[in-house]
């Protein structure tokens, strides 16, 4: 018979609970995920009309933005032409929707606050905005030249000259910024006599429209690269007007313009060397674009979709925020993280419908294609990279915007556009490598 022992009995009895509990422990994740997974979906069934509505704008916005990629890549033949021209195509696109987009809700804001008035007076808002915008566009536009030739020689790249992308950068600028701020005008006009809300219409109209026409109008500006004195009269004569429309920036006495220019310029700064280095991104794997053309009509499109994601869910937790049901905290709470799970959907269904259609519109005009499977697995896996990224950058820009109380027009906006534009361009080139895709 053994002889008791009552610390050996207790340490048994403690281990024997150990065991017991754990099962618990281990079901404890489980159960909290599931719980997580029952208000997700309650929560979508809440947000149907959002859900409803998301879908068709995403949609929209991805079916247009095609037009766009399809021109890229028809005019990948002309970039492997023109070294490095690439690092200037998402600033180029995504300058004119900042610029313009930033116009069409000022000007919608003027309307609703009774300021808006139909006029060519100096002093009017609309030509103090139209002023402000195309004198941003023509400054801007020097200054992507500037950058991106910089970063090219610092990165190692093959260029073409600083006047090849002054030529380019400034005429291309100019030539669709016309096309694009004439279009918002008349939207304005329009939507005041109609009595629609500009805000709504403005958006997705001129960011669709900047996408389109940029491509084509750096296109016929290219024409001008390489031809050595043409480019370097025609660059210098660009250079010269972008430094002109800086000093008129900044001397203009029109009080709306001015506050506009100031403003915007550091903004719009920063927004451009983000997209700078998207570009970047995607000249340095260069080759693989311009030997599947198909891929490079997938970057609009995909790009567009990714900034929409991250501009929607912005608004909405700005409008949160200012409502107070949602705080500014470093760490979302509950209710924000089930406002970023909206994204998933959304994500799925556009990413899944650009991969498709980009492989379907890439063949129907003789685009060399690396098949439909490894577009949607393209598309699906930077997706999934690119939503993440648009949900945290449009959390923390909706919360800096807030504290900081900007305006979420001229600073917010540009800066999550083109953070979430610089995140998506990255996530398709990690996906193209890790897929192998030569």
């Amino acid at each position: 018979m053994k002889t008791p022992n009552p610390d050996r009995d207790r340490a048994r009895a403690r281990r024997a609970a150990r065991v017991a509990r754990t099962p618990a422990v281990a079901a404890k994740p489980a159960r909290l995920a599931a719980r997580g997974l029952t208000e997700t979906f309650a929560y979508w069934r809440a947000e149907r009309a959002t859900l409803r509505q998301g879908f068709v704008a995403v949609w929209i916005s991805s079916a247009g933005d095609l037009l766009a990629g399809l021109a890229l890549g028809l005019f990948t033949h002309r970039l492997a032409q023109l070294p490095s021209l690439l690092i200037l195509v998402p600033a180029a696109i995504g300058m004119r929707g900042n610029i313009f987009g930033a116009l069409g809700h000022r000007l919608g804001t003027s309307v609703h606050t009774g300021l808006f008035e139909v006029s060519r007076e100096r002093s009017g808002i609309l030509y103090q905005n139209v002023l402000a915008a195309l004198l941003l566009s023509i400054v801007t536009s020097g200054f992507l030249a500037v950058v991106a030739r910089t970063v090219s020689v610092a990165t190692g790249l093959r260029s073409i000259s600083m006047w090849d992308f002054m030529a380019i950068s400034v005429i291309g600028g100019v030539l669709s910024s016309l096309v694009v701020l004439v279009l918002t005008v008349v939207l304005a006009l329009v939507s005041y006599r109609q009595n629609w809300d500009l805000d709504s219409v403005t958006a997705p109209i001129v960011t669709f429209m900047g996408d389109t026409v940029t491509l084509p109008a750096l296109f016929l500006a290219s024409l001008l690269a390489l031809r050595s004195h043409v480019t370097l009269v025609v660059g210098a004569v660009c250079a010269a007007v972008a430094v002109a429309a800086l000093l008129s920036a900044l001397r203009t006495k029109l009080p709306a313009a001015r506050r506009i220019i100031r403003e915007s310029l550091v903004v719009l700064a920063i927004a451009g060397i983000l997209d700078i280095v998207a570009g970047t991104l995607i000249e340095h794997r260069a080759e693989r674009f311009f030997t599947l053309p198909a891929l490079a009509v997938l970057i609009p499109p995909f790009l567009e979709d990714a900034g929409a994601l991250g501009s929607v869910l912005g608004g909405r937790l700005g409008s949160k925020l200012h409502l107070g049901a949602v705080q500014p905290r470093a760490f979302p709470e509950r209710l924000a993280l089930l406002e970023m799970t909206l994204l998933a959907p959304w994500g799925l269904s556009v990413f899944l419908l650009v991969g498709i259609s980009a492989h379907v519109v890439a063949r129907a005009v003789g685009l060399a294609s690396p098949g439909v499977g490894a577009m949607i697995a393209v598309s699906l896996l930077a997706g999934a990279i690119a939503t993440i990224g648009a949900a945290t950058i449009a959390y923390a820009g909706a919360v800096a915007t807030f504290r900081s109380r900007f305006d979420p027009d001229t600073h917010a906006v540009p800066i999550v556009t083109s953070s979430t534009d610089l995140v998506g361009t990255l996530a398709l080139v990690l996906a193209v490598v890790f897929l192998g895709l030569r």
